[in-house]
C-alpha cells in the first residue's frame, strides 16, 4: 500500500498538485522505473510572459451594450452555450473558441505556444524524474513546495501586473466562486485520487487516468454548449487509447484489475472527472470575462493566482488526511518537510544521498512552473480540449528519453512493441481530431 500511495505522490507532483496539477492528470508506467505523471498553465512565451498585453480587443465577444439582464450567470451561460454550439453556426471551429478563430495571427500564437507546451511537458517529465533522484525520500516534499510556493509565484506576479496596469480592478472583481470551485475541485481529486491508489495496482493508475480527456469532452459540452464532430470525437477517443496502450505497454492488463473491488477504480476515475472540470471551468472563466470585460481579456495570472490560491487552502485542510495516506503521521510532518527542504537546498555539511540537488530540484520546479503559464495561455486562446492533446504528444517522447541511459539514471530501459503501437495511435488521433469539416472548407471556398 505504501509503495501504491508513493508512486501516486509521485505521480501528482508533476502537475503542480500537491503531489503536487493544473490540467491534466496524464502518467505512464516504465518497465524498469515507477510511473510519474505530468503536470497541469499559461503564457505564449514564457520570456515575454510579464509584457504581454491584456487589453487585447476580443471581436467575436464584444456587444455595444450590455444589460443588468446578462448580469445573471443562467442567462449568460445560455449565451455561452448559443455561441459555441456549431448548430447555430456551422462555420464555428469548436476546438479554437476563446477569439477570432479565423485570425492567422491567433492561429500562429496557437501553434507556437502549443509547441513550447510540448517541450516544456518533456522537459518537465523528465525533470521531474531526475529531481526525485536527490529527493527520493522526500517525494511529498517536493509536492507541496510546488503547491504552496506557486501561490506566491504567481500572486507576486500578479502584483506586479496590477502596479504597471496590465491587470485591471475589473478583473480582481470577477466572481471568486468559479475559483472556490476550481480549487475545491483539484483537491478533491487529488484526495480521491489517493484514496483509490491505496488499492490499486500501479499500472492501473496511469491507464485509468486517461478518462481524463472523455470528461473533458463532456464537461465542454454541458458547461460551454459545444459541440464535436465525429471526427474530433473518434480523434479523442484514439488519443486516449494510445496513450493508454503506450503507458500500460508491459503490463498484463486483463490480469491487473483481478480481485479489486469495483469502487477503487470508480474512484479514481471520479478523480480525472475532478481535475477535468476543474480545466473547463478555467476555460469558461476566459470566455465568461470577455462579456463581463466588454471585450477585454482576461489576464491569466488571474485565473492562475486565485485558482491556485484556494486549492492551496484546500490541501491545507486535506493535509492531515493526505500526510496519513502517505505514512506520515501528521505529528511528524513538520519534522520531515524540514528534512526535505534540507536535502532540496543541500548546502552545507555533505548529504548523503541528496547528490543533484539543489540544481535538479530548481530545473525543475523552473520548468514546471513554465510549462503551466503556457498551457494556460493554450487554454485561453483555444480551448482545454486542445491543451490536453498538446500536452499529451509529449508523452511518449518523454518515454523515449526516459528508456534512454541519463546522468543520475545510467540504468536506462527496454520498452515493448506496444510503446510503438500507442504511440502512432496518439499521433492518428490527432490527426483525425484536426481533420477540416466540409462546412468550414466550404465557407472558406465561397
Amino acid at each position: 500500500m505504501t509503495e501504491r500511495l508513493s508512486l501516486f505522490a509521485e505521480q501528482l507532483s508533476s502537475m503542480g498538485l500537491p503531489f503536487p496539477s493544473s490540467l491534466n492528470p496524464i502518467s505512464f508506467h516504465l518497465p524498469t522505473y515507477r510511473s510519474f505523471a505530468f503536470p497541469v498553465v499559461d503564457a505564449p512565451k514564457f520570456s515575454s510572459v510579464f509584457s504581454m498585453p491584456s487589453q487585447e480587443k476580443w471581436s467575436h465577444f464584444h456587444r455595444p451594450t450590455v444589460s443588468s439582464s446578462l448580469r445573471n450567470l443562467g442567462i449568460r451561460n445560455r449565451n455561452i452555450k448559443a455561441r459555441f454550439s456549431s448548430r447555430n453556426n456551422p462555420n464555428s471551429t469548436p476546438h479554437t473558441s476563446n477569439g477570432d478563430s479565423d485570425s492567422p495571427a491567433k492561429m500562429k500564437f496557437i501553434v507556437v505556444s502549443s509547441l513550447i507546451a510540448v517541450s516544456l511537458g518533456i522537459a518537465n517529465r523528465v525533470l521531474y524524474k531526475l529531481a526525485l533522484v536527490p529527493l527520493k525520500e522526500y517525494p511529498f516534499f517536493l509536492a507541496q513546495l510546488t503547491t504552496f510556493g506557486y501561490v506566491m509565484v504567481y500572486f507576486s506576479i500578479l502584483y506586479l501586473r496590477r502596479r504597471a496596469d496590465i491587470v485591471t480592478e475589473e478583473m480582481l472583481s470577477l466572481p471568486k466562486s468559479r475559483f472556490i470551485a476550481i480549487g475545491f475541485l483539484e483537491a478533491l481529486g487529488i484526495a480521491t485520487g489517493m484514496i483509490a491508489a491505496a488499492s490499486l495496482p500501479g499500472p492501473a493508475i496511469p491507464i485509468l487516468s486517461q478518462t481524463f480527456l472523455v470528461w473533458q469532452l463532456v464537461f465542454s459540452a454541458i458547461l460551454l454548449g459545444r459541440r464535436y464532430s465525429w471526427n474530433q470525437i473518434a480523434g479523442c477517443v484514439i488519443v486516449t487509447t494510445g496513450v493508454a496502450v503506450a503507458v500500460g505497454s508491459g503490463s498484463n492488463a486483463g490480469q491487473m484489475l483481478s480481485g479489486v473491488a469495483p469502487l477503487w477504480p470508480v474512484l479514481m476515475v471520479a478523480s480525472s472527472a475532478c481535475q477535468a472540470g476543474a480545466s473547463i471551468m478555467k476555460e469558461f472563466i476566459f470566455i465568461d470575462a470577455a462579456a463581463r470585460l466588454h471585450g477585454k481579456s482576461l489576464d491569466i495570472f488571474v485565473v492562475n493566482s486565485f485558482g491556485s490560491g484556494f486549492q492551496a487552502l484546500f490541501v491545507l485542510l486535506f493535509l492531515p488526511f493526505l500526510s496519513n495516506l502517505k505514512g506520515i503521521p501528521i505529528a511528524k510532518l513538520p519534522s520531515y518537510l524540514m528534512h526535505g527542504a534540507g536535502c532540496f537546498l543541500n548546502i552545507g555539511a555533505a548529504r548523503p544521498g541528496c547528490e543533484g540537488a539543489p540544481l535538479l530540484p530548481l530545473l525543475y520546479v523552473i520548468t514546471n512552473l513554465s510549462f503551466n503559464i503556457t498551457v494556460l495561455s493554450v487554454v485561453k486562446k483555444s480551448s482545454a480540449v486542445v491543451a490536453s492533446l498538446v500536452v499529451m504528444l509529449s508523452v511518449p517522447v518523454s518515454i523515449y528519453i526516459l528508456s534512454l541511459p541519463l546522468p543520475y539514471l545510467p540504468q536506462g530501459a527496454s520498452l515493448s512493441p506496444l510503446f510503438l503501437t500507442g504511440s502512432l495511435m496518439l499521433v492518428l488521433g490527432l490527426a483525425f481530431y484536426y481533420i477540416p469539416q466540409p462546412s468550414n472548407l466550404d465557407a472558406k471556398i465561397d
